[in-house]
C-alpha cells in the first residue's frame, strides 16, 4: 500500500508539472516534423555556466520537435515517428508589447529531462512584467554542412536540406501563470 501511495504521489507530481507548460503554438514543418512552441516552468540547467540560473528566470521557453506521430500527417519513408529531429538551429525573440522592449536572437539549445526527453529549450528573464503580454517569435534553420549530411535518396525524394527556414510568430501570449510556478 506504502509503494502505491508513493507512485501515485510521483505521478501527481509529473503529471502536475506536464500540466503547467503554456502551449504557445502547435506547428507542422514539411516533410512531417511536429513543432510545439511552449513555456515552461523555470529549472535548474547545467551547465551552469552557459545557463540563466533558475533564480533569475521567468519561463523555460521550449521548442518540441519531433517527427509526427499522428498516421494523419505524412513522414518521410523509415522515419521513426514521434522520435527527436537534431541538429536545429532555433532562434526565439521575445517582445513586450506594451513597452515594445525584446530579447531577441537568442538560441534555444537542446536539452533532456525526465518529462519532456529531448527537446530544445532556453531559461529568459522576460523584457517586463509577468503580467504583460507578449510576442514571440521562433526561427528554425534546418542543419547546414557537416552538422547532417543528406543521401542520395533523401535529396531525390526530398530537397537538398532536411526543410526550408521557416519562423513563427504568436501574439499576446500571457506567461503570467507559468512564470509565477515553480518546480520546487
Amino acid at each position: 500500500m506504502r509503494y502505491l501511495l508513493l507512485l501515485i504521489g510521483i505521478l501527481s507530481f509529473y503529471n502536475t508539472l506536464q500540466a503547467q507548460e503554456l502551449i504557445i503554438g502547435s506547428e507542422i514543418v514539411e516533410p512531417g516534423i511536429r513543432v510545439i512552441f511552449e513555456g515552461a516552468i523555470k529549472d535548474d540547467v547545467t551547465p551552469s555556466d552557459k545557463h540563466l540560473a533558475e533564480s533569475l528566470t521567468d519561463v523555460h521557453l521550449e521548442a518540441r520537435v519531433n517527427w509526427a506521430s499522428d498516421k494523419k500527417i505524412s513522414v518521410p519513408k523509415g522515419t521513426p515517428r514521434g522520435g527527436f529531429v537534431p541538429y536545429l538551429t532555433i532562434t526565439a525573440e521575445v517582445t513586450n508589447e506594451k513597452t515594445g522592449e525584446s530579447i531577441k536572437g537568442f538560441q534555444i539549445v537542446p536539452h533532456i529531462n525526465l518529462i519532456d526527453n529531448f527537446h530544445y529549450a532556453r531559461n529568459i528573464k522576460l523584457p517586463g512584467k509577468r503580467n504583460e503580454l507578449y510576442t514571440v517569435t521562433f526561427s528554425l534553420l534546418p542543419p547546414e554542412g557537416i552538422d547532417l549530411a543528406l543521401h542520395k535518396d533523401w535529396r531525390d525524394n526530398h530537397s537538398q536540406q532536411l526543410f526550408e527556414k521557416t519562423s513563427f510568430t504568436y501574439n499576446n501570449v500571457d506567461f503570467e501563470e507559468i512564470a509565477n510556478a515553480t518546480r520546487r
